[in-house]
């Protein structure tokens, strides 16, 4: 019996990493908002359009440097899908379940 591939065994924990990445937002950035009111879908920056969670690029940095840390895989700031992998707390756990080695 084969074992289930990585992506497929992440991908059914995704909500989970979700919830646990906005604890992660909450905690390094001290934000006043509750991670459990932080929507999945929302951008992690502001704009005029948009509102988001208003964060800047150091703020991006820091999360970056967090989430190094604790699943084990480099975030680089000259990834030129770095704006697809920021865009919202959903597609950033959906690159973390890709690519974590903890």
């Amino acid at each position: 019996m084969s074992e289930p591939s990585n992506a497929a065994v992440s991908l059914s924990d995704q909500p989970a990493l979700e919830r646990e990445l906005a604890a992660l937002f909450v905690q390094a950035l001290n934000l006043e908002v509750a991670a459990a009111d932080i929507d999945a879908e929302a951008s992690l920056f502001g704009n005029g359009q948009e509102q988001g969670l208003g964060l800047d690029s150091i703020d991006i940095l820091e999360v970056a440097l967090e989430v190094s840390q604790r699943y084990g895989f480099q975030l680089r700031s000259d990834d030129e899908n770095n704006q697809k992998i920021f865009h919202n707390l959903r597609s950033l756990a959906a690159h973390v379940a890709q690519h974590r080695t903890r």
